[in-house]
């Protein structure tokens, strides 16, 4: 029987755009018996660069993926760095949630000591100091960095290679020499096509956040594994009926 994976994108974008997020996961990375599903959010956020986007990223994704469990998912992965939503849907399903941004910054800290957080501008800061702080993860970070250079969420960096990549390389070695990191987590999925370059040319791990949160999930799927309900109580009154009244 096949797993299906619901794979929420943050941002409402047209199919395209979709299709462009599902290119993290190549089909030789999605293991035998198992289908990724990208959809994007039908409304809400358009660049995750205020604490407005914030808000409309945690309340989008948690309606987008509430019906997940009945709908017959074996799981749901959010695609974003930010992990939107994500505790909300940990409380509300029984099926495994993952974040990126949780397994990427646990994974640094298990091939390094300090790791930097390398991202497009600095507008996405706010989205690691509320996770970094929420997993108490500041004491193994060696710094929040970016290119100054505003995303395009939905084209991704295609296109851009020869002057992204080069932006990117560059501040990471910063990171490395200035910052004391021994490991790179690039800060956002949209930056998975910079992943290869960096690792090539760069003296330290690099993390590709959605990847590896696709690849745990499949681990817990596998093994049967899904968070634990003492650490997030299901709600004693569901509100399921009035939270999809709530697509705009």
């Amino acid at each position: 029987m096949t797993k299906r994976i619901k794979v929420i994108v943050p941002i409402p974008m047209d199919e395209a755009g979709v299709a462009n997020r599902a290119s993290q996961l190549p089909p030789a990375q999605v293991r035998e018996g198992f289908a990724p599903e990208f959809a994007a959010v039908p409304w809400g956020a358009a660049l995750g660069d205020s604490y407005h986007d914030m808000l409309l990223m945690d309340w989008t994704v948690f309606q987008a993926g509430i019906a997940a469990e009945e709908e017959g998912y074996a799981g749901v992965l959010i695609d974003t760095v930010s992990d939107s939503g994500m505790s909300a849907l940990r409380s509300r399903l029984s099926i495994p949630v993952v974040g990126p941004g949780q397994v990427a910054f646990h994974a640094a800290m298990m091939l390094g000591k300090r790791f930097t957080v390398l991202t497009m501008w600095p507008q996405w800061f706010p989205l690691y100091e509320k996770t970094l702080t929420e997993y108490k993860l500041w004491d193994r970070v060696a710094s929040l960095r970016s290119i100054n250079t505003r995303p395009d969420v939905t084209e991704l960096l295609a296109g851009k290679e020869e002057v992204i990549f080069e932006k990117l390389r560059h501040e990471a070695t910063k990171a490395i020499e200035e910052d004391g990191a021994d490991v790179i987590v690039l800060g956002s999925t949209t930056m998975h096509q910079s992943a290869t370059y960096l690792a090539a040319n760069l003296p330290v791990p690099v993390v590709n956040p959605g990847l590896l949160a696709y690849k745990t999930l499949e681990t817990l799927v596998d093994l049967k594994l899904t968070h634990s309900k003492r650490a997030y109580p299901s709600p004693e009154v569901p509100k399921d009926a009035d939270i999809r009244k709530g697509w705009f």
